[in-house]
């Protein structure tokens, strides 16, 4: 890390790779002999398509994206899917299944209820969403169009760690902050979403991956710039998309590539994961929130002995260059987000501080 920086265990927006910063900044004058700024071209320019391409190409090729699925470039964040998904997935039957795990699916859950007659397939509300529900405790509606699920619970620290099986029946995942951490069989989802702000590149994009035969059966009074087949029909580009967050993301593609792709990044979020909950789980101060076997390995949720002593951590962390560690303002405690970018030495250094701060408590 560059003397001068922070780690930053933020939520998201999050830490992007510091190769990535580096580049973008040597290239934010003039792109590539270009002449200006990737910020500054036209959507349309043959430099500004080549970046789109290969970045959508990159994209197929690193998480796995079988051909009869389309990637989209989007905006609007992860949130308007949580409209976008019904209007465009609901037609079919009127009918969809959610299960509510957490703050963002619970959002979704209701904002679906506009569109259809939406079943709760399952709920971790019981246990103040600290588990992941199994498969025989989801109530699943046979006539459901979609069934929906956010595999990975930002404020609550837990993460699905199977695709739930729906006899036929698509689904619909909002990965906004798990996406490229792990390896995805792909052909087992008919629409996944995520914004960019976790893993992927600034706030501002959101990349949709859809089934191709999906799209097509939206409801009769879907917004335009809502219809997924008016946005693969115009590749993305029926207004000018977020151009910079997509170069940006194309970088990121390169910097993972470089490590080894997923099936190495989900080994090194294992480790990093690992460490910190080892850590947490032989501490005498401090507890993790989520359950053994529901646990993020995105955000790794704790809390101390009292709130008094959650905010001498925080306190304490923050000067000691530990940043954003305090936890969503609905639960409390602390949460250390160690995304893709954040590096082994971030969170052993933060291991480190966790120790020392238990022994001098």
């Amino acid at each position: 890390m560059a003397n001068d920086r922070v780690y930053n265990f933020s939520a998201g927006p999050s830490m992007l790779p510091l190769e990535v910063l580096e580049q973008a900044g040597s290239e934010i004058t003039n792109y590539q002999g270009s002449g200006m700024s990737v910020m500054e071209m036209s959507h349309r320019s043959k430099v500004f398509v080549k970046i789109f391409e290969d970045t959508q190409n990159h994209f197929r090729t690193l998480f796995h994206v079988p051909e009869n699925y389309k990637i989209l470039f989007l905006q609007g964040g992860g949130s308007s899917q949580f409209s976008m998904v019904p209007l465009n997935l609901i037609g079919k039957t009127g009918k969809a299944d959610y299960v509510v795990t957490g703050n963002f699916s619970n959002i979704a859950y209701k904002e679906a209820q506009k569109y259809g007659d939406i079943n709760l397939a399952g709920s971790s509300a019981d246990r103040d969403h600290t588990y992941i529900p199994a498969q025989d405790q989801l109530n699943l509606d046979s006539g459901a169009s979609y069934f929906y699920f956010c595999s990975n619970n930002t404020v609550y620290g837990t993460e699905w760690n199977y695709v739930p099986e729906t006899n036929g029946v698509p689904i619909a995942c909002d990965m906004s902050s798990d996406i490229l951490s792990r390896p995805v069989d792909i052909d087992k989802f008919g629409v996944i979403f995520a914004g960019a702000q976790k893993n992927m590149a600034p706030a501002g994009l959101t990349v949709v991956i859809i089934r191709e035969d999906l799209a097509g059966h939206e409801l009769p009074y879907t917004p335009l710039m809502m219809n997924y087949q008016t946005m693969i029909d115009k590749d993305s580009m029926y207004n000018t998309p977020p151009c910079w967050c997509i170069y940006i993301l194309g970088l990121v593609l390169d910097w993972l590539d470089n490590l080894g792709g997923v099936e190495v990044m989900e080994q090194i979020k294992g480790k990093k994961a690992g460490m910190l909950y080892d850590c947490l789980d032989a501490s005498k101060l401090f507890t993790c929130c989520a359950e053994k076997g529901s646990r993020s390995d995105m955000n790794v949720t704790f809390r101390s002995v009292s709130e008094d002593m959650d905010a001498k951590f925080v306190s304490e962390a923050t000067a000691a260059g530990f940043t954003n560690l305090k936890g969503h303002r609905s639960v409390g405690g602390m949460r250390a987000s160690i995304y893709n970018a954040m590096p082994m030495e971030g969170v052993e250094k933060l291991v480190d501080f966790i120790k020392e701060f238990d022994k001098n408590n």
